[in-house]
């Protein structure tokens, strides 16, 4: 499934999603946007470079970013500039290595009967709340159990503070408004339990998007409700975008995908400062 032109395709994506809400600076071979901090953008290497990125280069784009009020992270495609997971850690950066996988032969999997599904738009009033389900279940580990989920935020299931206690940045009400951002909820007794977008781009005359933030509650995991959000945002998005890609949390997520349709194409590496 891989080839040159489809990993060219999405790094274009890659250097042309920022355009809409941040400036793109150059700093020797990667590429810095920076916008609002409610939706920051990552350091790329720019598209097609394949050479060696220096370490002085690496320190001065995250001096960028911190300095802008972002936090320091640089991604880029493992199949290209190889050397620069070594670059990044001794720049100080933690580096994690994710499957990337392509919308291939998508395969429709069903939510349970009792969870319905919803396109979420710009004036919904509780879109800051869907915000605050994504923040919480991002928050617990897969596989970790539902009473791990954080102590001092009630699960939002659970304490629903109301909409207008949770507001949601202006930036995310922007992008529903203009399609840059398609958000999905999936509720089951008239409460949020899980969320995920697609965000297309128009790449070269042709559309392309990525699935994001696909995340469930963690007392409603097990039951297929990301797999389900994902097959559902695969077919919105497919109705105008030819190229529909994912990064994979590990491996046993990525093969969750697989049986989905999806199909490993390559490796995107994601550096950050180190937690803690």
């Amino acid at each position: 499934m891989s080839s040159p032109g489809l990993l060219d395709r999405i790094e274009r994506y890659f250097a042309l999603a920022p355009l809409t809400e941040a400036r793109v600076h150059s700093v020797g071979a990667l590429q810095v946007p920076i916008g609002p901090p409610e939706w920051p953008h990552s350091a790329r290497p720019r598209p097609g470079f394949e050479g060696e990125v220096a370490v002085d280069d690496v320190r001065a784009a995250i001096a960028l970013q911190e300095r802008a009020g972002l936090p320091a992270s640089l991604e880029w495609l493992g199949d290209r500039c190889r050397g620069l997971a070594t670059v990044a850690r001794a720049a100080g950066l933690v580096v994690d290595e994710l499957p990337l996988l392509v919308a291939d032969d998508p395969v429709e999997v069903l939510l349970p009967s009792e969870v319905r599904l919803y396109l979420v738009g710009a004036d919904d009033p509780r879109l800051g709340l869907y915000q605050r389900l994504a923040a919480l279940a991002f928050a617990t580990p897969a596989g970790a159990p539902a009473d791990d989920a954080p102590r001092d935020t009630p699960e939002v299931a659970r304490d629903d503070p109301g909409p207008a206690a949770v507001p949601p940045t202006e930036v995310l009400r922007d992008r529903v408004a203009s399609g840059s951002t398609v958000m999905m909820v999936a509720v089951e007794d008239g409460e949020p339990v899980a969320i995920g977008s697609h965000q297309p781009v128009q790449v070269d005359g042709t559309e392309i998007s990525e699935v994001v933030g696909v995340a469930t509650l963690p007392r409603f995991r097990g039951r297929g409700l990301g797999a389900g959000l994902t097959s559902a945002l695969v077919e919105h998005a497919r109705q105008t975008a030819d190229l529909v890609f994912l990064s994979a949390g590990d491996d046993d997520v990525a093969r969750v995908y697989e049986r989905a349709g999806f199909a490993r194409v390559a490796t995107s590496c994601v550096a950050e400062r180190p937690s803690g």
